[in-house]
């Protein structure tokens, strides 16, 4: 089976970037595919590769890298909620003028038409926080 995942909340926020970890983890153990993990809203946090946290607690963008680059997984930011974040890669800090890239290097900026395209093409769309 197919899956698109949606992250909508910042991991400071909630666990649902961390519970959205968990299942494309455990999706990929059972044999399903990914077809895109598409951050948005607040979630395009998790793909913050200058966000710390303390050390005793997980670093989720850089767990999102490391398990994005492991299974060459496709997955896209939201460009319009990325930069009301300040959340930008190189060629967005040269369109805006600002210093310093700071997207994960695993994950793409795009627009909603990524997602939608996703959908279409998947069995199942998991959407991760952005509840009232």
């Amino acid at each position: 089976m197919k899956f698109t995942l949606l992250i909508q909340s910042a991991p400071i926020d909630s666990q649902s970037s961390a519970t959205a970890l968990r299942f494309a983890r455990a999706l990929l153990a059972k044999g399903h595919e990914i077809e895109r993990i598409f951050f948005y809203r607040s979630g395009v946090q998790s793909a913050n590769r200058l966000a710390l946290a303390p050390q005793d607690e997980p670093n989720l963008p850089l767990e999102w890298q490391s398990f994005i680059s492991e299974h060459q997984l496709d997955a896209v930011v939201c460009i319009a909620a990325a930069i009301r974040r300040g959340i930008v890669n190189a060629a967005e800090t040269a369109r805006y003028g600002v210093e310093g890239d700071n997207l994960i290097e695993a994950a793409e900026l795009s627009g909603l038409g990524q997602l939608v395209a996703a959908c279409a093409a998947s069995d199942r769309v998991i959407t991760f926080g952005g509840g009232a």
